[in-house]
C-alpha cells in the first residue's frame, strides 16, 4: 500500500491586500502624473454630476 500526501504552500494573508494597495495607488499617481489638467478636471467634474453634487 502506498501513501501519498500533498503539501499546499500556505502564503500570509496580509501581504496580498498591502501589495494591491501598493501597486494601485502607484498606477494612480503614474497616471494622473501623465494626464492633462484639463482631462481631471473633466473627469472629476462628470464625478460630481453624476453623483448629484453640486459644484456651480
Amino acid at each position: 500500500m502506498t501513501t501519498t500526501t500533498m503539501t499546499t504552500a500556505k502564503t500570509d494573508s496580509g501581504v496580498m491586500p498591502i501589495l494591491f494597495a501598493l501597486v494601485l495607488g502607484v498606477g494612480l499617481i503614474t497616471a494622473t502624473g501623465m494626464l492633462q489638467a484639463s482631462v481631471l478636471h473633466d473627469a472629476a467634474h462628470d464625478v460630481r454630476h453624476a453623483t448629484g453634487f453640486p459644484c456651480h
